[in-house]
């Protein structure tokens, strides 16, 4: 089969691989949709040390069966499905709470790290076990589903945050994962969503998503812009979606006594922390990882319109592209957000 192989750090290259083997709960999904996910991005220059060559990367991919292990009862050849990012065990403490995110032998599809390796789906099949597959909603393409991973990432946040039914909440970030936080908030009701960045294209593209209200933080202040909406009082909520000490910093000023901010941004390891001010205002730090059973609703979600992942999709070539858009996306080119490999 083709695969789009990590050679070394910034060099790709589609080649020639073995075909997958399936274990007894295994099934084998020829991959008709694969995301360029930013962690696959950070990790084609090493920057993130978990995507060590040679290695397939994706992880945010939807397809069709094209064969099933022996024990496999539930799924037959031809059913469309996307897939759970994380390779849980089923039988771990955390697992058996429905914890899927923390399972104590956690794998991620196309991941290579100290602890282990496991290609993903950037290529023409990829092999996993049946108990992470999602069948796809009628009508739904492969190039939506495969955005489904991204958008249970931010129902899994909205879910962590514990919202009150008339909550004030900024998000701070308007990436695709902040855009889909601001979709996600909208869907379950929250009257007041204000979007915090320096883009204002962004800030736009979040108005018309659902934001209520956008503030450059480059031109205004955005800690006092909230206040002013919030009657001084600050968002009960901050949803941090990029993970720099700056953007940390602002999301400690934009919320209030007693609130919440929601970390879901990872791009530094470590970041300076106002620890007199997080004890003092008695402010909640919650990390949010990945997703923990969100894939059903995420599904629904994108069937429904609810939330709009078409928005997000720049361009949707063949496999063999894949080198040249990963450089594009490497090098930040202006209006580029989500690319969709289709093997």
């Amino acid at each position: 089969m083709k695969a789009l192989v990590l050679k070394d750090y910034r060099r790709l290259s589609v080649e020639e691989v073995p075909t997958p083997a399936i274990g007894p709960d295994d099934v084998l999904v020829r991959v008709r949709a694969c995301g360029i996910c930013g962690s696959d991005v950070h990790g084609y220059d090493g920057s993130t040390g978990r995507r060590r060559p040679p290695i397939v990367m994706g992880h945010e991919a939807a397809g069709e069966i094209a064969a099933t292990g022996i024990a496999v009862s539930r799924w037959k050849a031809g059913d469309r499905v996307t897939m759970d990012s994380t390779i849980f065990c089923g039988h771990c403490r955390h697992c058996m709470r429905g914890e899927f995110n923390l399972c104590d032998e956690r794998r991620v599809l196309g991941v290579s790290c100290d602890a282990y390796r496991r290609d993903g789906a950037f290529a023409e099949y990829v092999a996993v076990p049946e108990r992470i597959l999602h069948r796809l909603p009628d009508g739904l393409s492969f190039e939506q589903s495969a955005m489904a991973e991204a958008v249970s990432v931010a129902v899994h946040a909205v879910m962590n945050a514990r919202l009150e039914a008339d909550a004030a909440v900024a998000v701070v970030g308007t990436g695709m994962i902040g855009l889909l936080v601001v979709q996600v908030l909208r869907s379950h009701g929250c009257r007041q969503i204000i979007a915090v960045d320096l883009d204002d294209g962004r800030l736009g593209l979040a108005h018309r998503l659902g934001a209520t209200s956008v503030i450059n933080s480059g031109s205004v202040s955005a800690p006092a812009a909230i206040a002013q909406l919030t009657g001084g009082r600050g968002a009960n909520a901050v949803f941090e979606v990029v993970g720099l000490s700056s953007t940390l910093a602002t999301a400690l000023e934009c919320v209030r006594k007693r609130g919440r901010i929601i970390l879901i941004g990872n791009l530094q390891a470590k970041v300076e922390l106002p620890l007199q001010a997080v004890v003092t205002r008695e402010i909640s730090l919650i990390g949010s990882c990945a997703s923990s059973g969100e894939y059903p609703e995420s599904l629904g979600l994108i069937a429904s319109g609810k939330v709009n992942v078409d928005a997000f999709v720049s361009a949707t070539p063949p496999l063999e592209e894949g080198p040249a858009w990963f450089e594009r996306l490497y090098a930040g080119e202006k209006g580029l957000m989500k690319v969709v490999l289709r093997p």
